[in-house]
């Protein structure tokens, strides 16, 4: 699909921010910096890109995700590095807060991704932190220079110490400031995007986003 700025993918209703993947009436031509292409799809997302950017701290999101029960969409709220002083993904780090794949229903899966010390070390995620996504619940991370913890309505699904692989020491590469997205797009492999069966238009809503230093 296509991120497009464009009031249908990306809205205000009822208080709630609404970003929205769905399919165009014709095909036409994407422009990305990774060369145009051409597609039917759309899809939208929010960032604090340029805007707001911080380092540690306390980031809350109260969101629902589509309500779709087979593969084919990916929702997350999830925090980015400002620059990647570290080098490309994963090496700048990512902290995903819940992402929702529509293959999976009654869960959203938490991930913090960087190069860790010891690569076997899972407490980087947790694939059994259930609840229903389509309903709205409180996703949470608390990011200091020793730990990331991200909860799901309070329940504690990932507490992570931090410990790069040489040549970095802790707290990096988690020492930079990083910002704030919120992004609904079409599913890869195992959850991909299927046009016969993936329900589009397909909504994720955002009732609020808090950070404290």
């Amino acid at each position: 699909e296509c991120q497009e700025d464009d009031p249908d993918n990306v809205w205000v209703r009822d208080g709630a921010l609404r970003v929205t993947a769905r399919r165009e009436g014709a095909p036409f031509t994407c422009a990305s910096p990774r060369g145009s292409y051409t597609t039917d799809y759309t899809s939208g997302g929010v960032t604090t890109y340029g805007k707001f950017s911080q380092a540690f701290g306390r980031f809350e999101f109260r969101a629902k995700f589509p309500a779709a029960t087979v593969a084919g969409l990916q929702s997350a709220p999830w925090l980015y590095p400002e620059q990647h002083a570290y080098g490309g993904w994963p090496a700048s780090g990512e902290i995903d807060v819940a992402e929702a794949y529509s293959l999976y229903p009654d869960r959203t899966i938490p991930v913090i991704h960087y190069n860790q010390a010891d690569p076997t070390d899972r407490s980087v995620t947790n694939w059994f932190c259930k609840l229903d996504p389509s309903e709205f619940h409180t996703y949470l991370v608390e990011w200091t220079a020793t730990t990331i913890r991200i909860t799901n309505d309070g329940v504690t699904c990932v507490e992570h110490v931090i410990a790069p692989a040489a040549p970095l020491v802790a707290p990096a590469p988690f020492d930079r400031p990083f910002n704030v997205l919120m992004t609904q797009v079409l599913g890869v492999n195992t959850n991909a995007f299927d046009p016969a069966t993936t329900p589009l238009p397909a909504t994720m809503e955002i009732d609020w986003v808090r950070v404290w230093a």
